[in-house]
């Protein structure tokens, strides 16, 4: 069988774009509202920038989606994350709530972005998908880059909502349990990332299969404009 290496390059540019664009403004979007609330660690050490080499992890962006892909047969990933000092917000508990709370909205207003543009040219794009024009060039790639953006900003925030350490998810639960629950929360995130392996590849009681992955799906097709039910 022959592979045509254009068609793969092609559909790699086209999913990689939106999420790069996704996990980079997720991560700006952190350290902007830390900023903002008088935490400047992530602009000293240069991390508001949309530049995404910046953000880039090698284990969480490079390794660690090849590994989920080859032996889960989906992807999962993240950036480096951005160094927030809650000890200098200017009220660290609620505060936290904020900036944990940043990047995930930062993703679904940009899947709720993408999905008005993906309903305002998908018409456009089907009435010139059969030619070979220069429009039909520009639009049908970017349909389906609308599409992935869709999808890949809806997986970031929600996954990041798990409420386990490190994810987004746990610094807003910190930031609204009492100090003693939230001191139990923090101690346990030594242990975070062994936990989140552990709900994505073994899905315990259908975790992921029952409540993650069917609410991304909902929103997904929601942004896009399809009927869920």
């Amino acid at each position: 069988m022959q592979i045509d290496i254009h068609t793969i390059l092609q559909g790699i540019a086209i999913m990689a774009i939106p999420v790069v664009l996704a996990i980079t403004l997720h991560e700006v979007a952190h350290g902007w509202v830390a900023y903002k609330l008088g935490d400047p660690t992530a602009k000293h050490q240069g991390r508001l920038t949309l530049n995404p080499l910046a953000h880039v992890d090698p284990f969480g962006t490079i390794l660690l989606p090849l590994i989920s892909y080859i032996f889960a047969g989906f992807i999962i990933g993240s950036a480096k994350p951005v160094p927030v000092n809650f000890h200098k917000l200017r009220n660290p508990k609620r505060d936290m709530i904020w900036v944990a709370a940043a990047g995930p909205g930062v993703n679904i207003a940009m899947a709720l972005i993408c999905g008005i543009l993906f309903q305002l040219l998908l018409p456009l794009t089907l009435q010139v998908s059969s030619g070979s024009g220069l429009l039909s060039i520009i639009l049908v790639p970017l349909i389906l880059m609308l599409k992935e953006g869709i999808k890949w900003n809806v997986v970031l925030a929600i996954f990041n909502l798990i409420p386990v350490p490190p994810l987004d998810g746990s610094r807003i639960l910190a930031g609204v349990l009492p100090y003693r629950q939230a001191e139990f929360l923090g101690r346990i995130e030594p242990y975070g990332l062994l936990i989140v392996t552990f709900l994505v590849f073994l899905n315990p009681f259908g975790f992921m299969t029952h409540i993650i992955w069917p609410i991304m799906g909902i929103l997904t097709r929601l942004f896009a404009g399809i009927p869920v039910f």
